[in-house]
């Protein structure tokens, strides 16, 4: 069959090639069509139609100055859907953008598939009357998220978390610590990973903060884990003088050998509590107490974390917008770069989590099940 697929950040582009080999398993003569990214391409032998990079967009501010790009970028979706008449639409989480391209290959005929179900449940909630409109079939990787959609009148199926598997299929390659420094040249100290997130202004909101803090430990070495749209020269322009190293393709490693992490809050969060490195999840944001007032208005629930939403209790700490400052991340980090009470309630946390989540490789469930809802 013919799959056209929309991923719009780094983490869609990984979940999403994982669900592509997934597929060609289950059918011989899968074809794809995307947008996305680097791995994506790799699994589908053809380049995207966009590349996510092009897509990274953030905030309402964001958004209103590149719009004209943005509706060019569903026009040219839209446009390649319509040449191509795939056999299934597959969405990767990205609803502002997914939706809009749901409705229109909806109304063509053809199934839409969601793949990571966009956060309705604590954010945008209306956007489940598109869902229930336009989406056949959605596929949740978080345990709740049905019981959720049951009460909004919908029918959705938990399918495992693709994070589990990922993790799972990375550690089983990792270097010991040794063996880590030496092929990345870093000397023999503890570790403090900074994880400042996927977007530029991610990086530039967070990454100071996490620098300063970790200055704070000098018996550590602090060191950044480079997104793969990212280029350098970002990161020295946010660091300046205050230069530390900037690893490639090894976030996982950094992390997993990482005494401690500082975390840019989204799917890193997850990945961080997987791989048992004690964190801090820092979104500065904007910095203003207005914003986060006024967002915390809207958001729905006790947490916004992944680790402390699936868990509903507080395994991590969270520190968002005008709370997280460098003394509110160092006092929150200190305690986790030793054998503390604080650092053993959440490696306990952690196992709690892993337990909620279960061990199916979601990939493989998710595209049987597409396989099938698109043949009925």
């Amino acid at each position: 069959m013919k799959y056209f697929l929309i991923a719009g950040e780094a983490s869609g582009d990984l979940h999403a090639s994982h669900l592509m080999a997934s597929l060609k398993q289950q059918d011989a003569q899968a074809e794809f069509r995307f947008l996305g990214g680097d791995l994506m391409e790799a699994q589908a032998g053809v380049n995207p139609i966009i590349h996510y990079r092009d897509m990274a967009y953030m905030g309402f501010a964001d958004v209103i100055k590149h719009l004209g790009k943005i509706l060019g970028f569903l026009g040219t979706a839209r446009r390649a859907i319509d040449e191509w008449q795939p056999a299934a639409l597959i969405l990767v989480d990205y609803p502002s953008f997914n939706l809009k391209v749901a409705k229109h290959a909806h109304n063509l005929g053809i199934p839409v598939h969601y793949f990571i179900s966009p956060k309705v449940w604590v954010w945008k909630e209306w956007r489940v009357k598109d869902i229930r409109r336009y989406v056949d079939h959605m596929y949740c990787i978080l345990p709740f998220e049905p019981d959720w959609y049951r009460e909004h009148d919908y029918t959705a199926t938990y399918v495992g978390n693709p994070t589990v598997q990922e993790v799972a299929q990375a550690s089983a390659s990792f270097p010991d610590f040794d063996g880590f420094i030496a092929e990345n040249g870093l000397p023999d100290r503890p570790i403090i990973a900074l994880v400042p997130g996927s977007r530029v202004r991610e990086i530039r909101d967070n990454l100071p903060l996490m620098l300063q803090a970790a200055a704070r430990h000098p018996h550590c070495q602090a060191v950044i884990a480079g997104a793969p749209s990212i280029d350098d020269a970002l990161y020295r322009d946010v660091m300046g003088t205050n230069a530390v190293p900037v690893l490639r393709d090894a976030t996982y490693p950094l992390v997993h050998h990482a005494s401690a992490a500082l975390v840019t809050s989204g799917t890193a969060t997850l990945e961080t509590a997987l791989l048992g490195t004690p964190q801090v999840a820092c979104y500065r944001f904007n910095g203003s107490k207005w914003s986060y007032k006024f967002y915390r208005r809207l958001l729905k629930g006790k947490y916004v974390t992944l680790p402390n939403l699936i868990t509903d209790e507080p395994v991590i700490p969270e520190l968002l917008m005008h709370l997280c400052t460098v003394d509110s991340i160092d006092s929150h980090l200190s305690p986790l770069l030793d054998d503390t009470p604080e650092r053993a309630a959440m490696l306990e946390g952690y196992r709690r989590l892993a337990d909620r989540l279960g061990t199916d490789v979601c990939t493989d469930t998710a595209a049987r099940l597409i396989n099938r809802n698109t043949k009925e």
